[in-house]
């Protein structure tokens, strides 16, 4: 059986983004969350079973609107240096927009418990499908080495997402998480052309 679903939904999920973004996961008690959200502690329970819940929906929900952005972006791409460059500039600008869920995706998600990252690990499989079908189809027109290992270079583009965005969030937002979209994807391109006869 599906979620209830309705706009006390929705200002759950986003009271929670905010709750723990500022408490942190383990002091983000569900009482806050429903404060945050302008709802009683009960109406909580009439949508999700806890808060390890309340935590998976947040980022199923975000990381599924996360994802098709950029699937609509890369539709636009006419070809896979363009792609590759949609994607690394999409990831960093979605969450440059959004601070807080960077806190929470970066930080917070990696503090909770095995059972709960390995679901965690699971909502993420779309994103690196996503990933390693450019990998894919780069290597399909020879415009990436045909040596390329799809996912290793799944890892590397990634891995570097992710910590060059964890870094970000670590010194407080303070600079541009935007301006390293030029660099990182000269970088990886670079990489992933070795060997490609031209």
């Amino acid at each position: 059986m599906g979620k209830k679903r309705g706009p006390k939904y929705e200002q759950i999920i986003e009271a929670a983004v905010r709750v723990i973004a500022r408490n942190g996961y383990h002091h983000a008690q569900v009482s806050k969350i429903a404060k945050d959200a302008g709802v009683a502690d009960g109406t909580i329970y009439l949508y999700f079973n806890n808060k390890e819940d309340i935590l998976i929906s947040l980022f199923e929900e975000k990381m599924s609107y996360f994802v098709e952005k950029i699937r609509m972006q890369l539709k636009e791409a006419e070809t896979i240096e363009d792609q590759l460059k949609t994607l690394v500039t999409m990831h960093f600008k979605q969450l440059a927009a959004n601070q807080e869920y960077a806190v929470v995706t970066q930080l917070e998600l990696r503090q909770s418990s095995s059972a709960l990252r390995q679901r965690i690990n699971e909502v993420l499989k779309d994103y690196l499908w996503l990933i390693e079908s450019i990998i894919i189809r780069g290597k399909e027109k020879e415009a990436f080495s045909p040596h390329l290992n799809e996912k290793l270079a799944r890892q590397m583009i990634f891995g570097t997402l992710d910590e060059v965005t964890t870094n970000w969030v670590m010194k407080d937002c303070k600079y541009d998480l935007e301006a390293f979209s030029e660099p990182i994807y000269e970088m990886l391109l670079h990489g992933f052309k070795a060997g490609v006869k031209t």
